[in-house]
């Protein structure tokens, strides 16, 4: 069973009809298409009663893909998608700054250097393009799905994350290593790693004789190693020449640079969300025994279902996910729709 989306003559939400009754609206000429994905009528008329239930719009948040479901009062679901949300616009900017420097070294090298004209950079509550798409990525799907559906209620699953617990686990069971990590009395990770390694070169162990030291990355920077004290090695200068210059191998194994951009990034979503709209807000925690309850698979469609009805088993009246990717900031392009 799927679900026709319905507008009245002034473009307001109604609730939704069935297959059958949309077919009939348009074969007697009541109704026009408004929208074919997701297919949406438009009534001609405005009808006698405009009554419409109280329906609950759920939101799986995400730093790169987001789901939503809105649900009426018994845990019927009405409208299902999922949107793949931007992770491109550094590199795309990145790629921009390349070109139109190029440009500016062909064409305008003798135009005097202008530096204090970057207004939008220092304005107040300046957010990163990246940050600015994600967003408003999410801002366009709540406003999108309140243009098909008489929505009531915004439930938003969001989450707080501890990058330095992410990192280091043990600080969870010693609260004071939060002032007190792996650098404290030190000025800096280079004094933490010289005195741990002893001020000794930890290859030739001093025989080279090279009382110049240097702290060196076994993985390097360009190959992503992290700037942590597990990548980082004391060697003398001898050492350190020889090594880059391809002569000695290193034996000790480095660590890469960990991946906490989403969950920094959410951090700030979630606030800026509740900031914006007036939403509830729920857990993970919370949405995971709902889904488990329910015997849903692990996906964020099944997630924002069961955010919509609020520990309700759902009722899917709908069997039609809208899949969205975000590739422009002023449209939603390559939207499909995955019958399950």
């Amino acid at each position: 069973m799927n679900v026709v989306y319905v507008l009245s003559p002034d473009k307001v939400p109604l609730m939704p009809c069935s297959c059958a009754i949309a077919r009939l609206l348009l074969k007697q000429g009541k109704a026009k298409v408004a929208r074919r994905t997701p297919f949406t009528i438009k009534l001609h008329t405005q009808p006698e009663s405009t009554y419409t239930q109280p329906l609950t719009l759920g939101m799986d948040t995400g730093s790169a893909v987001m789901g939503s479901a809105v649900a009426d009062e018994q845990g019927n679901i009405l409208y299902l998608s999922e949107v793949e949300v931007r992770n491109d616009i550094a590199t795309t900017l990145k790629e921009r700054a390349s070109y139109r420097r190029n440009r500016r070294q062909r064409k305008t090298r003798y135009r005097q250097a202008r530096w204090l004209n970057r207004k939008n950079s220092i304005k107040t509550g300046h957010f990163s393009p990246t940050m600015t798409s994600k967003i408003d990525a999410h801002l366009r799907e709540i406003r999108f799905v309140q243009s098909l559906l008489p929505i009531h209620s915004l439930m938003l699953e969001t989450g707080t994350f501890d990058p330095h617990a992410l990192k280091h686990p043990e600080v969870l069971q010693n609260k004071w290593m939060y002032q007190k990590g792996i650098n404290y009395g030190f000025a800096n990770t280079k004094a933490y790693v010289l005195t741990r390694d002893g001020y000794t070169c930890q290859h030739c162990k001093g025989k080279a004789t090279d009382r110049r030291l240097e702290v060196h990355h076994i993985i390097f920077r360009s190959e992503r190693g992290s700037d942590e004290e597990a990548n980082l090695l004391t060697l003398c200068k001898t050492c350190h020449d020889a090594l880059h210059a391809g002569s000695i191998t290193l034996k000790q194994k480095g660590a890469r640079k960990g991946n906490l951009l989403h969950t920094t990034q959410m951090n700030s979503i979630r606030i800026q969300l509740l900031r914006r709209v007036a939403a509830e807000e729920t857990w993970g925690f919370v949405t995971k025994e709902h889904r488990l309850l329910a015997k849903l698979p692990k996906a964020h469609v099944f997630d924002a279902a069961v955010i919509a009805t609020r520990g309700t088993i759902p009722t899917f009246h709908t069997t039609i996910m809208l899949a969205k990717r975000f590739k422009n900031p002023c449209r939603v392009s390559d939207s499909l729709l995955l019958e399950w």
